[in-house]
C-alpha cells in the first residue's frame, strides 16, 4: 500500500466532500416513511420506494447510506438509484444516520445507525413486502463504509447483507501486511511513520482502534457477493483502496467486481454519463444474482 494511501485518508476524514454538501433536511418524495430509531432526541427515517412494474411481495431490497465523511451529508444522495431500482421490480431504500456536524458523533455511531436500519428493514420485511433473504446494502464513500461495515464486520449478524453495492467507499482505514503491497520497503516505513503520526486523531474521529473499523481487515468467506464502483482519479479515496479491498474479498472466495472509471474523481457516480453506467452495471450485477428478472 503506496504512502498516498494513508495522506488521502486523511484528506477524506478533514475535506468537506461533495457528496456531503446536499440539502439537509431531506424533502424525499417516496412510498413510505418510516422512522427506524429514536435516539437522544433524534428521529432517524427510512424512506422506501416501492417496485412501479408489476409490484410483487418478497421483492429484493437495496438499502443505501450517504456519503460525506462521516461529518454531513443527505440521504437524497441516492434517490435516484432508489428510483431506477423500482422501476426494475426492486425495492429501493435510503437512510438517514447521525453525523458529526449535525449530532457530534464519532463513524462508530455512524455504523450502529446503519445496523440498527438493517435490523429494522429484516425484522420488518414482511410489512414491507421484502424478501428478506434479498435485502443489500450500498452507499458512497462514507457510506459505502457503512455498508461495506455491515458486510464484513457484522457479517454473522442475523440481518447481514445478502450483496455489497460500494461506490468510491473507505474500505481501508488502517495499515496492512505488506504482503498486499508493491510498494519498496521504504516506502512502507514512511507510511507506518505517517500512520503512526495521525494514529490519535485518526482513533478520535472514529471511537475506535481504526482496525476494528477497517471493513479491509474484517472480510471473511461470509461477506457477500459485492460490486465496486470507483474512480482512478479520486484524491479523497484512492483507487488503489478499492484494488486492496477487492484483492481481500477474492481471496477469502468471495464475489467481487470491480469496475474502475478511468479519470473520474470522487463521488463521479452521481452524475452523466457515469449515473447511467453505474446504474446499468449494478443492474447486470443484480440479474446475474438472480435478483432482477
Amino acid at each position: 500500500m503506496s504512502i498516498r494511501l494513508i495522506i488521502s485518508l486523511y484528506f477524506f476524514l478533514s475535506a468537506s466532500l461533495t457528496q456531503g454538501a446536499q440539502s439537509y433536511p431531506p424533502k424525499i418524495s417516496s412510498d413510505s416513511v418510516h422512522t427506524y430509531k429514536s435516539v437522544d432526541g433524534h428521529d432517524l427515517k427510512i424512506w422506501v420506494f416501492n417496485p412501479t412494474i408489476t409490484p410483487k411481495k418478497n421483492a429484493p431490497a437495496i438499502l443505501f447510506f450517504f456519503g460525506g465523511g462521516w461529518n454531513s451529508g443527505s440521504p437524497t444522495h441516492f434517490v435516484k438509484y432508489c428510483e431506477r431500482l423500482s422501476e426494475r421490480g426492486m425495492v429501493g431504500i435510503v437512510a438517514d444516520y447521525r453525523v458529526k456536524s449535525r449530532q457530534g458523533v464519532q463513524a462508530k455511531t455512524c455504523v450502529e445507525d446503519a445496523l440498527d436500519a438493517l435490523r429494522y428493514i429484516t425484522e420488518n420485511a414482511t410489512t414491507l413486502e421484502i424478501d428478506p433473504m434479498r435485502i443489500g446494502v450500498g452507499g458512497g464513500s462514507a457510506g459505502g463504509h457503512l455498508a461495506a461495515s455491515l458486510g464484513t464486520i457484522h457479517a454473522s449478524d442475523p440481518a447481514a447483507p445478502k450483496v455489497m453495492a460500494l461506490f468510491n467507499p473507505a474500505t481501508v482505514l488502517a495499515p496492512i501486511a505488506d504482503n498486499f503491497s508493491d510498494a519498496p520497503l521504504g516506502e512502507f516505513k514512511k507510511m507506518n511513520a505517517l500512520y503512526k503520526a495521525k494514529e490519535e486523531h485518526l482513533r478520535a474521529r472514529i471511537g475506535l482502534e481504526p482496525v476494528e473499523l477497517s471493513p479491509f481487515h474484517h472480510v471473511s468467506p461470509d461477506s457477500p457477493p459485492t460490486i465496486i464502483f470507483h474512480g482512478t482519479s479520486d484524491k479523497a479515496v484512492p483507487y488503489e483502496s478499492a484494488k486492496l479491498f477487492t484483492s481481500q474479498l477474492r481471496k477469502n472466495g468471495v464475489f467481487v467486481d470491480l469496475k474502475t472509471y478511468e479519470g473520474a474523481g470522487h463521488g463521479f457516480f452521481n452524475r452523466e454519463p457515469y449515473f447511467s453506467q453505474t446504474t446499468e452495471e449494478l443492474e447486470a450485477f443484480l440479474l446475474n444474482l438472480g435478483w432482477l428478472e
